[in-house]
């Protein structure tokens, strides 16, 4: 038997003792519906299975399968009444937007008999979201706000799509976001702490979080497997989006001698993997930056034609932006950006001058060279004379490739503050 199927086994034989010592209930079996017409062409490979398993094995959850359907309602639903004759829980992943290809709300409903209704709370959530009144929302935009009337909802903190938890019989039904950045924060927060309030599923005993960026998850995972051999009895869970990794490492059972050991653990990667970890805990890249920045009395200046007001957005409910941000300018052109600024110039550090700070991050326009390749110029004042320019580069389209480059800056300054 090879080292790894150990590493798998053991930590379940594990867990299986610990709960029966606990007296805890027994492992919950579940199986995951995937559903994507451009996962099937391969546009996409399925990462949603592999969060959720890790997520929800430190839980004591066992997933006996996972199946990928078109986002068609026939599909959808005999994917999910097959599931349903083998576990009693199953989680559909996508389908819970607004456009007329998101199809998961109804075919759930029709298939349980379960009715929708508009759910208050969620529409108060969505219009203080978008800063638009109830009575103006758009009726495919509000659509999001129907809920189960036998069951419950997951409340959303990336996005306008909550999730859905259809309670039919004896059997449960949780319906959950497609993007990463909505559904990886609702598995953790809202999920699990509904599983073990219907379910009974553990707590996860003692954990410790490291956040990895500008490194991909299956470096990470082949850098500790040469160099950071894993006790069979630690539960590794991961989450991935954007450039930005976080592992948490988990024990059974929640004392000094647990910390301790994920402590010495902790230290043991950071040997080997420290250049790439920007924190411990909860704490996000960008509120590392800002605390950095902080440090240094930094008032920052946001000049964004390329990033489109993106980096600031970032920042947005941090408890250091109030005192760290001096000002943002969001502008689709240099030229703009010169007339806006009331610059000399549309050069980029001539831009930043004319902002009027010691501190200033520019981002100048996305552009391909003459291979196709595109990448935008990131300009870093660092407090007065010392200037930093990169490229940073921009691999695809649409928010993925907006939300990548948004993790490119801040850890390219998180580099220079070192």
């Amino acid at each position: 038997m090879n080292s790894r199927l150990l590493r798998t086994i053991l930590p379940l034989l594990i867990l299986g003792a610990a709960r029966s010592h606990a007296g805890e209930s027994k492992q919950l079996d579940y199986a995951i519906v995937i559903t994507g017409e451009e996962l099937l062409r391969g546009v996409f490979p399925d990462a949603h299975t592999a969060f959720i398993t890790r997520t929800l094995h430190a839980h004591g959850c066992h997933c006996v399968c996972s199946t990928t359907v078109d986002d068609k309602v026939a599909d959808i639903q005999e994917a999910v009444r097959a599931a349903t004759q083998k576990v009693p829980l199953v989680i559909v992943t996508g389908g819970l937007g607004p456009t007329v290809n998101d199809v998961t709300r109804d075919a759930l409903a029709e298939l349980t008999g379960i009715k929708l209704q508009e759910q208050p709370d969620v529409l108060a959530a969505m219009a203080q979201r978008l800063k638009t009144p109830r009575d103006q929302l758009r009726p495919n935009l509000r659509r999001q706000t129907m809920v189960p009337t036998r069951g419950t909802y997951l409340k959303a903190a990336a996005g306008t799509a909550v999730g859905l938890v259809f309670e039919w019989n004896d059997k449960v039904i949780v319906a959950l976001p497609g993007p990463p950045r909505e559904l990886q924060p609702m598995v953790k927060n809202e999920l699990v702490p509904y599983l073990r309030q219907k379910f009974g599923v553990r707590s996860p005993g003692s954990s410790i979080t490291l956040r990895f960026v500008g490194i991909g998850q299956s470096l990470i995972d082949q850098t500790m497997s040469q160099h950071v051999p894993l006790p069979p009895d630690v539960i590794v869970g991961s989450q991935f989006e954007g450039g930005r990794v976080d592992f948490e490492f988990m024990l059974p059972g929640n004392g000094p001698e647990q910390e301790a050991r994920l402590k010495t653990l902790a230290a043991k990667i950071r040997q080997h993997l420290g250049d790439y970890i920007y924190a411990e805990g909860e704490t996000t890249l960008e509120q590392h930056v800002a605390q950095t920045l902080l440090a240094r009395n930094a008032k920052l200046t946001l000049v964004e034609i390329g990033s489109g007001g993106r980096l600031a957005a970032s920042l947005a409910g941090l408890p250091e932006t109030t005192r760290l941000l001096k000002g943002a300018h969001v502008a689709p052109s240099e030229g703009t950006m010169q007339e806006l600024l009331k610059s000399d110039s549309r050069e980029l550090k001539a831009l930043a001058q004319a902002a009027g700070s010691e501190w200033a991050i520019v981002t100048g326009a996305i552009a391909a060279d003459s291979a196709g390749a595109r990448s935008c110029t990131v300009l870093f004042r660092l407090g007065g004379e010392r200037w930093e320019s990169v490229r940073v580069p921009v691999s695809s389209s649409g928010e993925t490739a907006y939300a990548s480059l948004v993790t490119n800056i801040w850890d390219r300054l998180r580099r220079l503050l070192k």
